[in-house]
């Protein structure tokens, strides 16, 4: 059976005549009737019989009626999809970002996505790398930048960037030498965040297994807030390179390398390993690959 036979014959059901149906199709009424012979002689079957008002299915026209419709639907369907794949994929995302990177990137990444998947809607939640992880985990995001998560087996992660932390002071006063090792630290009154917190999580687990007892004089939840109390010389704080090359100046800080060791943070981008993938999620992968979080 061919699709068209097919349609031609839903079609002299529907309207109930072969003149009526001929015109619908835009055929000539003695081709369409050869068309539906031709489907008959295929089946064995009459599936049309001719009324004083027109023609009517027979039982076996009844029974390929029904049959023919969903072959019709689901031919319909496959074209749908096929011609959606041509085109860019609809539907919502949402992405976790942490705050710093929120700031300094959201409107690139939503420009790039407007550009790239004009039909898709982007959802931005902002928190800090431990919240975005349990809201991935609970099915909250759909994808996730993350900074130094813990291994999990629920989440595949790849780099997309290393950040090495230094050593951040106020402009005015005593100025910091070229390096700072991690032992030297511990004379510095520091100005850390409070956890749960990612920075704060890499520095301890530097600190630690050295037994280094670090001066913290507060712990501060926001980089900006930091950045001030720092700026008017309550303190010193460690800070990844980029935020410092970004907004020291304006602050009036300066900074200095820490080590040896160095210390480094990671930023990740995760997604949860079950469930499928959908090509929304994927075309929105790579376009974060591509961009430079730095």
């Amino acid at each position: 059976m061919e699709l068209r036979h097919l349609e031609y014959f839903v079609q002299i059901v529907d309207t109930g005549s072969f003149s009526a149906a001929a015109a619908n199709l835009d055929l000539a009424q003695p081709t369409l009737s050869r068309q539906i012979a031709a489907l008959e002689e295929e089946l064995q079957q009459r599936l049309l019989t001719r009324t004083g008002r027109g023609v009517k299915p027979t039982e076996a026209g009844l029974a390929l009626a029904v049959h023919a419709r969903a072959m019709l639907d689901i031919a319909q369907r496959a074209k749908e999809e096929l011609r959606d794949l041509q085109q860019s994929p609809i539907g919502r995302i949402s992405i976790g970002l942490p705050p710093r990177i929120s700031m300094a990137h959201s409107d690139v990444l939503i420009n790039r996505f407007r550009e790239r998947l004009p039909r898709a809607v982007i959802s931005i939640t902002e928190g800090l790398s431990v919240h975005l992880r349990e809201w991935l985990l609970a099915g909250r995001l759909d994808v996730a930048l993350l900074f130094d998560p813990p291994n999990t087996p629920a989440l595949n992660f790849e780099v997309l960037l290393h950040e090495e932390l230094q050593l951040v002071g106020p402009l005015r006063g005593a100025s910091l030498p070229a390096r700072v090792g991690l032992v030297a630290l511990a004379q510095y009154p520091l100005l850390l965040p409070s956890a749960p917190s990612s920075l704060r999580s890499v520095i301890d687990a530097a600190f630690k297994p050295r037994g280094i007892e670090p001066q913290i004089v507060a712990e501060v939840g926001t980089v900006s807030t930091v950045m001030k109390l720092v700026s008017q010389g309550m303190g010193y704080t460690i800070l990844p390179e980029t935020v410092v090359s970004n907004l020291g100046t304006a602050h009036k800080l300066s900074r200095t390398r820490i080590g040896p060791p160095s210390l480094r943070n990671t930023l990740k981008l995760a997604v949860p390993k079950s469930g499928p993938t959908s090509r929304l999620v994927r075309e929105t992968l790579i376009l974060l690959k591509e961009m430079d979080f730095s």
